[in-house]
């Protein structure tokens, strides 16, 4: 078995088993969190910790994501710092935007800290600049790493849900409860603008779990215009009040600039915006997310093991898969356009 068909880790994981030594007893896993946190993140650290130290492995900690790499943040995790964690959002490693890591000098001194540390593979846990940085890293030093998913913009392609999704879905949607209250009690027009980039999972799906009456969204904003589409449409015929939620995209504007175009053109109506910002980030993780992670975390692991590198670990159909860090970050996720067939029949 040569190095090309299975990868350094492979081999000198299966060596160890060829020998007196226990499985993985010398070998290192390096583990951080990068990018936007994301509630799960630290079920996921979980899984990896412990996942590693079952195989035999040593762990160790990098805080703060790359920026952590760059300055030597790093610790060795037992069983017992990954204790009492995975009910807790956020990340207990920390994360850091790193501009340094973007350079071939900032990745050359992130290499020589893994080195110094022993460290023989890494699991990154962020969402597409996470990634990006992991893939050049990667093949620079031809160095193992696997990623995980963790956003809750839900945008990484090869995979059905990341961690951190579902539970910003439901804090949206819980949200929006609250302002309908409001808004039933007063005849206006909401908008809400959700967290999201150039995806609209967020917005879509929660304008469907939340009753709103419609969602404008990136992904249609280049066909239509969804604010004259909206308004044409008759959307207030049999309602004294309507919410419609705005994925934050510069590609539809936001909802403020939305309802200064209600304002300006459409000046009947009587218009109010709510930003849930950061408030989505938060909050202790849903179930499917604690268990997501989890199994996502565990498969990480198992991927090394078996010689993958480049890979993010992605759910499909409820199966675990690994998808090429290439195929994750370029390709595009599709949304569904069944759901805004769906959204647009209940809204009447």
């Amino acid at each position: 078995m040569c190095f090309q068909e299975k990868g350094l880790f492979y081999l000198r994981y299966h060596k160890m088993e060829e020998t007196t030594k226990a499985p993985g007893k010398n070998y290192c896993i390096g583990i951080l969190t990068s990018g936007g946190d994301a509630p799960g993140m630290n079920a996921a650290i979980r899984a990896v910790t412990r996942a590693a130290i079952y195989k035999g492995f040593c762990v160790k900690a990098i805080y703060r994501g790359y920026k952590g790499l760059l300055s030597d943040e790093i610790v060795e995790f037992k069983t017992q710092n990954v204790s009492n964690i995975i009910q807790q959002g956020g990340t207990i490693l920390k994360t850091a935007r790193c501009k340094e890591f973007q350079t071939p000098e900032g990745r050359k001194i992130a290499h020589d800290t893994l080195v110094r540390e022993n460290i023989d593979a890494l699991v990154v846990i962020g969402g597409d600049g996470t990634l990006t940085g992991a893939r050049i890293f990667a093949t620079e030093y031809n160095f193992p790493i696997v990623g995980l998913p963790g956003t809750i913009d839900n945008d990484l392609f090869g995979t059905d849900s990341t961690i951190g999704y579902d539970t910003a879905l439901n804090t949206i949607m819980e949200a929006v409860d609250k302002i309908r209250d409001t808004a039933t009690s007063h005849e206006r027009l909401f908008f809400i603008e959700v967290m999201g980039r150039d995806a609209g999972f967020l917005a879509l799906n929660g304008a469907i779990a939340s009753g709103a009456e419609a969602a404008i969204i990136p992904e249609y904003n280049t066909e239509v215009d969804q604010l004259e589409e909206l308004i044409k449409n008759g959307f207030r015929k049999s309602k004294n009040s309507s919410i419609v939620l705005v994925a934050e995209s510069p590609t539809t504007g936001g909802a403020m600039q939305l309802a200064e175009r209600v304002k300006n053109e459409y000046p009947q109506y009587d218009v109010r915006v709510s930003i849930l910002g950061h408030l989505q980030r938060g909050g202790s993780p849903t179930a499917h997310d604690r268990i997501l992670a989890s199994r996502m975390g565990a498969a990480a692991i198992d991927a090394l093991i078996e010689g993958q590198r480049n890979v993010m670990i992605g759910i499909q159909n409820d199966q675990i898969v690994y998808v090429p860090f290439s195929k994750a970050i370029k390709n595009d996720k599709p949304i569904d356009r069944e759901l805004l067939n769906t959204l647009r029949t209940l809204s009447i």
